[in-house]
């Protein structure tokens, strides 16, 4: 018994955190997004996140192998003689640093309420990459649900709300079109780092390095392709006050937490957490930014968080709702 309790309160601990690392993560970067003078590069700070999270992952391992002889002996096993596992895991680093780009794109030009419901598109973009890439099958209620989050986000696009405190000029398709590119990237990455992980027994924590190492490279050079001469000029740290390294320390808390999530929480918790960052990142943006919540917004809202719910049942759940509505729509009609 106190073995269910102490999973049950490590779940809602789990739970409770994804949730508020996701909505303050969104919410504080619209913040210096749209609110600071000093404009801080972008790229930047993805790369400087992937440097955290390398910090962060070798701490990991180092407590998991037990001493410093063991932790060098793991890592020359498998990043010195093993040149095709990096390149390997390159791949995801790549797209996962085109996503996070398109992230501070996306939250330059759309409120952080509206980015959090429309990025919920990632369910859709991992289901059919799971389709496609692990040869595994969606219920009719999933595939119901995803139309219905599609729905969803429309509505909350179809009459774009406005925030009226925020301090620069904002191009709503351009962020729509960074969420298109950021959900597209979101769900091939965390399919493919998945299907690589469930490939071999190599560790959480040596796949991560293998990747934030690729990762720090791939970011780096994009820097210099994107901010190169600027970064020159008035250096790396440019614009960076203490809310732009809340934000690059809460992405990367975020980046690891996430596959400590995925390893001991389910669909349905994910599913609620989401919807709790909804409700939290409308909020803040009232508060924060003026936003002033429409119709269509809220009931794009509701049906996103909806089909969120269903989306994550269980399948033995999913089953049962499925053969109970089909048994209910081969009953004849009453007689009135």
């Amino acid at each position: 018994m106190a073995t269910e309790n102490v999973s049950l309160l490590f779940k809602l601990y789990c739970l409770t955190v994804m949730t508020l690392v996701a909505a303050t993560y969104t919410v504080a970067l619209r913040y210096t997004r749209t609110v600071l003078t000093e404009m801080y590069f972008a790229t930047t700070a993805v790369c400087i996140t992937e440097v955290i999270k390398l910090i962060l992952s070798l701490g990991m391992l180092t407590r998991d192998t037990g001493s410093l002889s063991r932790l060098l002996s793991t890592l020359h096993e498998h990043i010195i003689r093993s040149p095709k596992e990096l390149l390997k895991l390159s791949i995801p680093s790549l797209v996962y640093a085109v996503q996070n780009n398109m992230a501070f794109v996306a939250l330059s030009n759309l409120d952080a309420a509206v980015y959090q419901v429309t990025y919920q598109l990632k369910i859709p973009s991992t289901a059919l990459c799971t389709v496609l890439m692990l040869n595994r099958s969606l219920s009719k209620l999933q595939w119901a649900s995803v139309f219905m989050l599609c729905a969803g986000v429309m509505l909350v696009q179809w009459k774009p709300v406005e925030a009226t405190k925020v301090q620069v000029e904002q191009n709503p398709f351009l962020g729509f079109v960074a969420i298109a590119i950021a959900v597209l990237c979101s769900g091939f990455a965390g399919v493919y780092f998945e299907k690589v992980l469930k490939s071999s027994d190599t560790s959480l924590w040596v796949r991560n390095i293998q990747m934030y190492m690729s990762g720090i490279v791939v970011t780096a050079f994009g820097v210099y392709l994107s901010d190169g001469a600027q970064v020159m000029e008035k250096g790396f740290f440019y614009g960076y006050t203490h809310w732009v390294w809340f934000v690059v320390s809460l992405a990367s808390l975020g980046g690891l937490y996430t596959s400590v999530v995925v390893k001991y929480t389910d669909n349905i918790m994910k599913g609620f957490s989401a919807a709790a960052a909804i409700v939290i990142s409308t909020v803040a943006s009232v508060l924060l930014f003026g936003l002033q919540i429409t119709l269509s917004f809220i009931s794009g809202s509701i049906l996103v968080c909806i089909s969120i719910y269903y989306y994550g049942l269980p399948k033995q759940s999913t089953a049962t709702f499925e053969k109970a509505a089909t048994e209910k729509s081969k009953q004849p009609p009453e007689d009135v």
